[in-house]
């Protein structure tokens, strides 16, 4: 059986936040999991697509793809190596649904990996036990992490911080450079012959 890895997703959470962890997970040999509170294996989740245009004060939305959920909730934390929580609006009203709380700060507590992307830091700052990591998000988020206790770090959006367990990346430009930290974390080597 492939080693488990969580993502928490739901309505209108990034497209690429959502669509390249699943995929790429996939393709290393992971089983990915997908769950959205109140909604069942099958059903489906709207995406959309976030860019940055020079001189904007915030990014631009658009409507993305569906995304079909494999898996619901109740689900048992402690099958899973790892947990994705990608970025867009969905965190917002994700960190108001209990269970969505009790995995993440499973995942704190046990120090198991975590890559959050863009405002999913919302799910790590909704549960506390972020004091004095070093962590970064998109910056509309960063005072949510310095009042939990946080250390915001101002990096490109292509960059990435890594503390501990927690990978954090402000948007999706960082994808390549988040997972490639994420999956060292899960115990992946990546080597070219």
């Amino acid at each position: 059986m492939n080693p488990k890895v969580l993502m928490i997703v739901g309505d209108y959470g990034e497209d690429l936040e959502i669509y390249f962890p699943f995929q790429a997970l996939s393709l290393l040999g992971f089983q990915v999991d997908a769950v959205c509170p109140q909604r069942k294996k099958q059903d489906k989740v709207k995406t959309a697509v976030h860019d940055f245009r020079d001189g904007d004060q915030t990014y631009m939305e658009s409507r993305g793809h569906d995304f079909t959920l494999n898996a619901e909730f109740p689900i048992d934390p402690s099958q899973y190596v790892g947990l994705v929580l990608p970025g867009g609006r969905a965190p917002e009203y994700l960190r108001l649904h209990e269970e969505v709380l009790v995995v993440v700060e499973y995942f704190l507590k046990e120090k198991k990996p975590i890559v959050a992307v863009c405002h999913g830091i919302q799910l790590l700052t909704a549960v506390g036990g972020i004091e004095g990591k070093k962590l970064t998000c998109y910056p509309a988020c960063k005072f949510e992490v310095t009042k939990q206790g946080g250390v915001y770090e101002k990096v490109g959006y292509d960059e990435v911080v890594v503390d501990g367990n927690i990978v954090t990346s402000p948007a999706w430009p960082g994808h390549a450079n988040a997972f490639r930290e994420f999956v060292k974390l899960l115990g992946v080597t990546i080597t070219h012959k």
